[in-house]
Formats: structure tokens, sequence, C-alpha cells
């Protein structure tokens, strides 16, 4: 979601999206590191090849995750709901 669409959102929509999207940097640390690995057995066996971009995909989105969060916590500051 956007800042625009954060901001026209309830107080009460906006804290089940927030609840909906609390952080789990263990879990998302420990999937990172396996399609790392995944990326690394799949250069080493046979090179560069269409697959490896389902993993690069997927870490692209858990590290665009905390970016999310960040918003989403500056509009309920914003607001007082913190």
């Amino acid at each position: 979601m956007t800042e625009q669409e954060l901001s026209n959102l309830s107080d009460e929509e906006l804290l089940e999206h927030a609840k909906n999207n609390k952080p789990s940097p263990i879990f998302d640390a420990f999937f990172i590191g396996f399609l790392i690995g995944i990326l690394i057995f799949g250069f080493l066996a046979d090179g560069m090849g269409f697959l490896a971009l389902i993993p690069l995909f997927l870490i692209y989105l858990f590290l665009k995750k905390p970016k999310k969060q960040a918003i989403i916590k500056k509009e309920l500051q914003r607001r007082n709901l913190s």
C-alpha cells in the first residue's frame, strides 16, 4: 500500500492492517538465506537459468517488506495510534 492509500484508511482499518503485517525478522532472514543457498547451488550446478529469477524475486519481496512496515509505522505515529 502507498502512503496515500494508508491515509485513506480509518483508524481501526489501519490498526488491523498493521497487526496483520507484523515483521518476523528471524523467519525472513532464514528464508532469504535459504533462497540465496538455492541460487548458489543453481549457479554451481548448471549456471544462470531462468528459474534463478524466482528466488531473486522472492528475495526482493522479503527485502521490501520492512519498507512497507516503516510506512505503516509512520502513519500510526502521525495519527498517535502507536
